[in-house]
């Protein structure tokens, strides 16, 4: 029996769907929320997920890195912002999608995850998540896309709203291992890939996806290497 998505679950993967078709179209909208009910679903084997990535790689622009000169996080708005209006913070909706007998904090509507299993995708390992001070940080949110490159190849182009939308677009979010996520800190695909192989096609072809949706471009080397994966995917 499939378990119930709960309320924030549900809103999320909603907001996905209507923020990617603001942006993208109908078919792309489709798409997006096809990642993020099924994240697995490119590394899943799906020879034809690895081919359309490519197709869209090759939509997008190809450029040198572009300086870093003012970037800073309030550049993308408030950290984990309720975009959707669904009384929760992004934080806690991508707890509460990625993992797995979550319990909640009581008197908080569902939306403040207290424990929780994490299969984590970045390492291959499973962790249980309990939020605490000396705890939460074991569990960490991820941009897929990490927002100071997203800044360095276009994100400096876009509005204030669309640069919060990218901040908190359940496409390019994933709790993930929280040492893994900090050695990863704000590099592409040219320089930082998961130790996990197995999750490698599925993780650029999302950073494509991300990329695609906000007209942000990749570096050369970036271009090549995303490249190379998925062609081993297909």
């Amino acid at each position: 029996m499939k378990t119930p998505c709960s309320p924030a679950k549900i809103l999320t993967a909603v907001t996905a769907l209507m923020m990617a078709g603001s942006l993208v179209g109908c078919d792309a909208a489709a798409n997006a929320l096809e990642v993020i009910e099924r994240p697995t679903s490119i590394a899943a084997g799906a020879s034809s997920g690895a081919a359309n990535a490519l197709v869209q790689l090759e939509s997008i622009p190809v450029k040198g890195r572009a300086p870093k000169t003012g970037y800073t996080r309030d550049e993308f708005g408030p950290a984990w912002s309720d975009t959707d209006h669904n009384g929760c913070d992004t934080r806690n909706d991508i707890l509460a999608r990625d993992l797995t007998n979550e319990t909640f904090k009581p008197g908080t509507n569902g939306c403040v995850v207290t424990t929780g299993t994490l299969a984590d995708k970045y390492t291959g390992t499973t962790i249980n998540f309990v939020r605490g001070q000396n705890t939460s940080s074991e569990v960490q949110i991820d941009h897929i896309v990490p927002l100071s490159d997203a800044w360095q190849k276009g994100a400096q182009q876009l509005s204030a709203d669309q640069r919060k939308q990218l901040a908190n677009d359940a496409l390019n979010l994933m709790a993930a291992d929280g040492p893994t996520n900090s050695a990863k800190g704000d590099k592409d695909a040219a320089t930082w890939l998961p130790p996990n192989r197995a999750f490698r096609c599925e993780y650029v072809a999302r950073q494509t996806a991300v990329k695609a949706k906000y007209d942000l471009w990749v570096t050369p080397a970036e271009h090549d290497t995303i490249n190379g994966i998925l062609e081993r995917c297909r």
